[in-house]
């Protein structure tokens, strides 16, 4: 359980596992069940309602159509992006909800983190199309959200060729593929949580070297946080890294270029689903040889199980009997 918790756990929706399991259930078929209703009133078929609602609050990012999203109507569009945006939330905000205690809730610094980045990025994706790409303000907005969305909640979905972007937007949108959502919730990447420990940490080493002397304390939510969780927050991005070197360098045998290799591995790994260039939004991984799809098969499902388990799955020594 611990190997596969999805990002540092500072602190814990309540004490018992039952019971954060049915709170965790609660939150989840709520969500769902808002975004059915909300996507049938915005005029989607009943069934590609259901069927994308649990797509959208699970972040797996499956469309009914071979065009994902793209040819909804922009209110479904809109109210997509808006249950993907809040479902890459820390799920102890929607428990401080329901508990009464919403002050505290704002007050998360992962989700507040989440919302900064999700916001910035948007903004500035927005921009770039307008200025550059001439898109009309409510298209560049409502693209800029869906898929900023859709990529840093990890679900996948497209509503337009983003692959056709200017390189500004493709380049935040990679960057998004590794941070992904809040720890807690159902997105892959990092995580911001552990993105959040690795500001502090870069702070509290800067702090060092200016003051030898002072002693620093990493807080989260105004708790300490316990030097195992810091080293392994440490450890876990140098498993990343590893792996996703190694990655590129074994399906790089099948001679594509270094943006499909790069963003197929980060799509995998980040269980995304669309990467760019080779693999972007109109394409698939079809090409790549049997070996390579073992290779980003391998990482999908790492990726999915926070790395360790699959890397003890395949250490000799969990192979024999005790």
């Amino acid at each position: 359980m611990k190997a596969e918790s999805p990002g540092p756990n500072v602190g814990k929706l309540v004490p018992k596992v039952r019971q954060t399991a049915y709170y965790l259930y609660v939150i989840y078929f709520l969500l769902t069940g808002a975004l059915i209703v909300s996507l049938i009133i915005a005029g989607m078929p009943v069934f590609d309602s259901i069927c994308t609602a649990f797509a959208t609050t699970s972040t797996g990012g499956f469309g009914v159509r071979n065009d994902s999203i793209s040819s909804y109507a922009p209110q479904v569009q809109y109210v997509i992006a808006a249950f993907l945006f809040l479902s890459g939330f820390n799920y102890n905000f929607y428990f401080y909800f329901k508990s009464g205690h919403w002050k505290d809730a704002f007050k998360i610094e992962e989700v507040r983190l989440y919302a900064g980045i999700f916001i910035f990025i948007l903004l500035v994706i927005a921009g770039a199309l307008i200025f550059i790409s001439g898109m009309d303000t409510e298209s560049a907005f409502r693209h800029s959200f869906f898929q900023v969305g859709s990529i840093m909640t990890t679900a996948g979905f497209s509503s337009a060729d983003f692959d056709m972007w200017p390189a500004i937007c493709r380049e935040l949108l990679i960057l998004l593929m590794f941070i992904g959502g809040c720890a807690g919730s159902t997105c892959g990447g990092i995580k911001v949580s552990r993105l959040l420990l690795y500001i502090k940490m870069i702070k509290r080493e800067v702090s060092g070297l200016c003051h030898p002397k002072s002693v620093s304390v990493i807080k989260m939510d105004g708790k300490k946080v316990d030097g195992a969780i810091l080293k392994s927050a440490m450890v876990f991005l140098s498993a990343y890294a590893v792996i996703f070197v190694v990655s590129i360098l074994l399906i790089s045998l099948d001679g594509f270029d270094f943006t499909t290799d790069f963003t197929a591995v980060a799509s995998a790994l980040g269980n995304i689903g669309p990467g760019f260039s080779g693999v972007g939004p109109t394409k698939n991984f079809t090409a790549f040889s049997d070996f390579s799809k073992y290779v980003l098969m391998f990482d999908m499902l790492a990726g999915r199980l926070e790395l360790f388990p699959m890397l003890v799955l395949l250490t000799p020594a969990t192979w024999k009997r005790r």
